[in-house]
C-alpha cells in the first residue's frame, strides 16, 4: 500500500496515512445536520453529532443546538439522530413527543443493531465487544432482546461462563485483531458460536494504514477529539510501534521542539477529523521545517 508524502526542505518528509480522516457515516450525518439546518428551524443533535468540538463549535455558531434526552424537545423541533445511533427506548420517546426526526445512524451502526438483535432471537447469549458507556454500545444492546455481555477486552473473555451458544457481534470502530481474539477464545467457551464482525470497514483500513506508517517513521501524529474512542484507539495502536506518538485535535497543540530530532512524521486522523485539521497540522510542519 503506498503512502502520500510530502517532501518539505531536505530535512523533513510528511507521510500521510492512505485512510484517515472522516469516514463514510460521519460525512453523511455532517452533511445531514448542514441540509436540515438549511430547511428547519429549532434544530438539535441528541448529544454531539461526532466527537469532534470543533465540528460541533461550527454547528453551533450556525444556530444548531446539542440536546441530551428526547424529553428537551417537542412537536416545534427537529432533532437529528447523531451518527452513534440511539437506543430502541428513544426513538420511541422522540414519537411519543411528535419530534420531527431526521436519523443520522451511521448504516453500518444500523447493521449491527440489526445482526445483534437477530443473533439475541436465535436463543443465543449475544456477546458485544466495545465500551461500555460509549452511545453506540448502548444502542446495540438496546435492540438485544435476550440475554447480553458487553466485554471491553479480551482478559473480560476469558472470565466468561461456558454456555451452550455464544454469538459475537463488535462495535463498528473496535480493533479488528482484537475482535479476531475475542472469537477464537468464545469458540472454547461454548457448543455453538456464531460470528457476525460488525467492524465497519473503513476502520479497519484507517487502523492497518496507521500501523504500515507508523513502522516507517520517527514521529507520528494522531489528530482527532480527545473524547472519540476510534482516535484513541489509532494512538494506542501507533503507540505500540512508534516511539513518539502525540494525539492532538488541532495543530494549536504543537510546538517545533516536538519534531528536533524528527527526519519522518506520520500523520493519521481519526473518523470524525475534518479534512481542514490535518491541513491544518500539514501547513504547521512546513513551517517548522524552514
Amino acid at each position: 500500500m503506498p503512502i502520500n508524502f510530502f517532501m518539505v526542505g531536505a530535512t523533513v518528509e510528511i507521510f500521510i496515512a492512505d485512510h484517515a480522516g472522516f469516514c463514510f457515516g460521519v460525512e453523511r450525518a455532517v452533511s445531514l445536520v448542514e441540509d436540515t439546518s438549511k430547511q428547519d428551524t429549532g434544530v438539535f443533535t441528541l448529544g454531539p453529532i461526532i466527537h469532534n468540538p470543533q465540528i460541533v463549535s461550527k454547528f453551533a455558531q450556525n444556530g444548531v443546538g446539542v440536546c441530551d434526552t428526547p424529553e428537551e424537545m417537542n412537536k416545534d423541533n427537529t432533532v437529528v439522530i447523531r451518527s452513534h445511533g440511539v437506543t430502541k427506548e428513544t426513538y420511541k420517546k422522540l414519537d411519543e413527543r411528535q419530534v420531527k426526526v431526521v436519523d443520522a445512524t451511521c448504516p453500518f451502526v444500523k447493521k449491527a443493531q440489526t445482526s445483534a438483535k437477530k443473533l439475541g432471537d436465535n436463543n443465543s447469549i449475544v456477546v458485544v465487544y466495545g465500551e461500555k458507556d460509549h452511545p453506540e454500545v448502548k444502542s446495540i444492546v438496546s435492540f438485544i432482546d435476550s440475554e447480553y455481555i458487553i466485554v471491553s477486552d479480551v482478559e473480560e473473555v476469558n472470565d466468561l461462563p461456558y454456555s451452550k451458544s455464544y454469538s459475537l457481534v463488535a462495535q463498528t470502530t473496535q480493533n479488528s485483531e482484537s475482535f479476531d481474539k475475542i472469537a477464537e477464545i468464545l469458540k472454547t467457551k461454548c457448543d455453538e458460536l456464531q460470528i457476525n464482525n460488525t467492524i465497519c470497514n473503513a476502520t479497519s483500513l484507517r487502523q492497518a494504514s496507521a500501523i504500515e506508517l507508523a513502522n516507517k517513521v520517527d514521529t507520528m501524529i494522531v489528530i482527532g477529539g480527545k473524547n472519540s474512542g476510534n482516535t484513541t484507539r489509532l494512538y494506542k495502536i501507533c503507540s505500540d510501534i512508534c516511539p513518539n506518538v502525540y494525539h492532538i485535535e488541532t495543530s494549536e497543540e504543537l510546538n517545533k521542539e516536538i519534531f528536533e530530532d524528527s527526519r519522518k512524521v506520520g500523520i493519521t486522523a481519526g473518523a470524525s477529523t475534518p479534512g481542514y485539521l490535518v491541513e491544518e497540522v500539514i501547513e504547521f510542519l512546513k513551517e517548522v521545517s524552514k
